[in-house]
């Protein structure tokens, strides 16, 4: 680690604070149904989307209405999706004539992109035409990002009103996110991208001829060229990649992601790309603090999300930076670290943070292979994906899981002092907890369920390394399609049965097992009266509240794992020091 390696990330963490203050503004007013500034340029625009699809705006929900729009909007995007894929080859803008997917890859994507998880078992730049990659997977990029932030706006409703049998409308919920929030800013990074050289062309390969080799020492005419061409995948992907981050989707138009020259050229757009990642989960914290009439609880939860995203960061840096002993007994220079994997262009620390980032963020976005990390090093964001993605986590639905994460710590400092649990004036009781509970442990059967399924089965075969390093490989790949992430550590071959369709139903569980109790608990909120705060009634917007919080997060979401991690990254670390 240089002086400039810790400047970059300063600055990364300084202008994702100096950023979000603003944003979280906006997002507040948004939700509010009063856009500020020059959103108001677009209310003629989200009053036609309005007319054209018969919706009234005004005519709120209850929970389970809610609940059913979002179940119904996401399975007919899901479905066409699904059809879309099946008949690809039969479509128009198909200039390489790519052939429909498999009947079960086209599942496992459909179920990927429509969840927010854009787990990807298929190389975009073989497998899918420019159609496919635009109206299907983009699209869904904005869809499925805007499902969770209505889910959560239901949820600060639940919080806000009382005795009342509404949350919200469902459907201007999702055009106000949209409208408002995830187009204008692909906007105003897709453009930026574009001028760092991210492709953004209809031309699907551009064949180069290969230059001839230079001269071999003492020889006066140059070698002859070796092979003639190869050809360079192109095709419309700085706006696919504006939204994949903002909208904490992560799946990549190449199929080495953001590692790809074509799709992260520059430590600009390397910057720029990163920081879109927590962007919106981080002004997320303190929109909340906006809508429920007290900035202080905005700010706890953010830093709260931000001292376990150091943790996590600090502690990926350590393991990459000591690097691989047994390469250092080769005689390679440990004070390099583990370069093995990593973009040059990028280096050690900007790999690190990219990985911690995009798996604390639901985004699975990646710039460098998580599967070259040390032990240690990729336990990392194994761990930050089994807390339960709520250090930061996706657009909306990273808040909603933390703010169930909240409920539970209330609860427990409630029956530690004696006095009945309560949280912005809410009583938490049995069905509160009822419904956190299930939020918070979905994931974890999401998770090792299939993982000790895969492991005892032949679907075991399908990873690279038949040591620990396999191990890590399978449960990697079913932590980051149970917590709706979507990056792996490759090495694995996903087009299994049990990872292809067993994935995809991972991948739907773990969104709509978690977002249906949330709906439940917003309804649950909003029916109960206000309590007005007393001399028993908890500070939630302290740093001992956000020390409790922080803890529950630690031992409530990743204790469970701890055995399964020592059989996976732990054994191998320990294998790799000679133990």
């Amino acid at each position: 680690m240089t002086a400039r390696d810790w400047l970059q990330i300063g600055l990364y963490i300084a202008a994702l604070l100096v950023l979000a203050p603003p944003l979280g503004g906006y997002l507040a007013r948004v939700f509010q149904g009063r856009a500020p500034g020059l959103g108001r340029l677009l209310e003629p625009l989200e009053g036609l989307i309005y007319r054209l699809a018969g919706v009234q705006p005004e005519r709120e929900m209850s929970w389970r209405s809610y609940a059913l729009a979002l179940l119904g909007f996401n399975l007919a995007g899901g479905l066409f999706l699904y059809l879309l894929l099946r008949f690809q080859g039969a479509l128009p803008l198909n200039p390489l004539g790519l052939p429909g997917l498999p009947p079960e890859i086209a599942f496992n994507v459909a179920a990927s992109f429509v969840s927010n998880t854009n787990w990807q078992c298929y190389s975009g730049e073989v497998s899918l035409s420019p159609l496919s990659q635009m109206v299907g997977l983009t699209t869904q990029n904005f869809l499925s990002a805007a499902s969770g932030l209505a889910c959560l706006m239901a949820l600060i409703r639940g919080l806000t009103r009382r005795e009342s049998a509404l949350v919200g409308n469902f459907w201007s919920d999702l055009v106000r996110s949209i409208l408002y929030v995830l187009l204008p800013l692909c906007l105003l990074l897709a453009p930026i991208l574009v001028s760092q050289g991210v492709v953004q062309t209809m031309t699907a390969r551009q064949v180069v001829t290969t230059p001839p080799a230079p001269a071999s020492p003492g020889s006066q005419a140059p070698s002859p060229a070796v092979g003639g061409g190869q050809a360079i995948a192109l095709g419309p992907a700085a706006s696919q990649v504006a939204i994949k981050q903002l909208g904490t989707n992560g799946g990549g138009f190449f199929n080495a992601n953001s590692a790809h020259p074509l799709e992260n050229p520059t430590p600009l757009s390397n910057f720029l790309e990163c920081l879109a990642i927590l962007l919106i989960p981080a002004a997320l914290c303190l929109a909340f603090g906006h809508l429920v009439g007290d900035r202080r609880q905005g700010w706890m939860l953010l830093l709260a999300m931000l001292a376990l995203f150091l943790a996590g960061l600090g502690a990926g840096l350590w393991a990459e930076s000591a690097g691989n002993p047994r390469l250092a007994a080769l005689g390679l220079d440990p004070a390099a670290g583990n370069l093995e994997g990593k973009e040059v262009r990028f280096g050690l620390a900007n790999s690190v943070l990219w990985s911690v980032a995009t798996t604390a963020a639901s985004n699975g976005s990646v710039n460098a292979m998580h599967d070259s990390f040390t032990p240690l090093g990729g336990l990392v964001p194994m761990v930050m994906m089994q807390l339960g993605e709520v250090v930061f986590g996706g657009v909306g639905s990273g808040l909603y899981g933390m703010l169930c994460f909240v409920l539970v710590a209330v609860f427990i400092a409630g029956l530690m002092v004696g006095r009945t649990p309560e949280y912005l004036g809410k009583k938490i009781g049995a069905f509160e907890i009822k419904m956190a509970a299930l939020v918070i442990m979905a994931p974890l059967f999401a998770v090792l369920t299939p993982t000790a399924l895969a492991v005892v089965g032949s679907a075991a075969g399908a990873a690279s390394n038949p040591g620990p390093h396999g191990f890590s490989q399978i449960l990697y790949a079913f932590s980051s399609m149970g917590n709706n992430n979507g990056s792996a550590f490759a090495g694995l071959d996903a087009t299994g049965p049990l990872y292809s369709v067993g994935g995809g139903l991972v991948m739907l569980v773990a969104r709509y097992w978690l977002a249906l109790p949330v709906l439940a608990l917003a309804g649950s909120l909003a029916a109960q009266k206000t309590t007005p705060p007393g001399p028993g009634t908890l500070p939630t917007h302290t740093p001992l509240f956000g020390g409790l919080l922080v803890t529950v997060v630690l031992v409530v979401g990743a204790l469970a794992f701890v055995p399964a991690l020592a059989l996976g990254p732990i054994v191998e670390h320990l294998t790799m020091l000679g133990h």
